[in-house]
């Protein structure tokens, strides 16, 4: 993918799909890209813009879907996941109608937007509904490789604006849902998204002080539970590490895990408290990370503190 953006990545393989498949519409809430350029310029037929009315886009790919078409939605995260809730709920959850919803800007990336376009509560919001399946994309390998992906229910696949390098290589299997990125012997940072990058660098600072830990990045939820049993066994401490509030993410999934099979693991959980709330701050993404304690000296901190308590 030689690291170019995940929204490219992703919407370049719909269009090649699209391209030989007239069933599959993408629904935009008034978004730009090339990628999306070239889309709605060569698949105008199966091009719908609703402008910005991401309720509307939800409804609209709920009747196509029910006649058979394979539909995307794209708009901005928190828009379309947020605004969006009670449609989500009856027509994906409670119908189980089977959809793509994209929403690009996970996180913070949109650094200088402001908490309006920060979405921090999607992870928690959408994995208490069943019948959605979420993506949460690594990088752009990943993001390719989701979208060539047969999905039964609906699924949403949550796009960072920040280009990362790639981690991972064209052939790994994406179904598992999770994947040790670094081996390790004394803990293990369990991160998902974005975060990934975080804990690979943090992993790799913290060698330098003889301390060996191992990097797990989940990007579905729910999380493949057998995979991370087998990987945990015989593991003491785990450190969780999201860029989102901590109630009902990613810390909390891993947490539900240990507590629901007795597992004898400490678990510190790293990410945004409700006591911080919405940042203000501007400056960027880094910026936005010292000031909730994410960013990398915080992270090392933290950790080495976790792990010689």
């Amino acid at each position: 993918m030689n690291n170019i953006a995940q929204r490219d990545a992703f919407w370049n393989r719909i269009y090649d799909i699209a391209a030989q498949d007239r069933n599959v519409i993408l629904i935009s809430a008034d978004m730009g890209a090339p990628s999306l350029d070239k889309y709605r310029k060569d698949l105008p037929a199966q091009f719908v813009n609703v402008g910005i009315a991401e309720q509307n886009a939800v409804l609209i790919g709920s009747g196509l879907a029910l006649k058979g078409k394979k539909v995307y939605l794209y708009a901005i995260a928190p828009f379309i996941t947020l605004r969006c809730l009670e449609q989500i709920r009856v027509e994906c959850s409670i119908m189980n109608i089977p959809m793509t919803i994209v929403g690009v800007g996970a996180g913070m990336s949109y650094q200088d937007s402001g908490p309006t376009h920060h979405v921090l509560e999607d992870i928690t919001i959408m994995r208490s509904m069943p019948n959605i399946t979420i993506h949460n994309i690594t990088d752009s390998v990943m993001a390719s490789a989701v979208a060539g992906m047969n999905i039964k229910n609906t699924t949403y696949v949550r796009i960072d604006r920040e280009v990362f390098p790639d981690i991972y290589s064209p052939d790994t299997d994406f179904r598992t849902g999770a994947a040790v990125v670094k081996e390790g012997k004394d803990c293990y940072l369990l991160s998902t998204g974005c975060m990934t990058h975080a804990a690979l660098h943090a992993a790799k600072r913290l060698e330098g002080k003889s301390i060996d830990v191992g990097v797990i990045d989940i990007y579905t939820f729910p999380i493949n539970e057998e995979f991370l049993l087998e990987t945990l066994k015989g593991v003491r401490k785990v450190v969780s590490i999201e860029e989102h509030f901590l109630p009902g993410a990613l810390g909390s999934a891993v947490g539900e895990l240990i507590l629901d099979n007795g597992l004898p693991i400490k678990l510190r959980r790293l990410g945004i408290t409700h006591a911080k709330g919405f940042c203000y701050k501007y400056g960027g993404r880094e910026t936005i990370r010292e000031y909730y304690g994410l960013d990398r000296e915080s992270l090392d901190r933290e950790i080495e503190r976790f792990l010689t308590d």
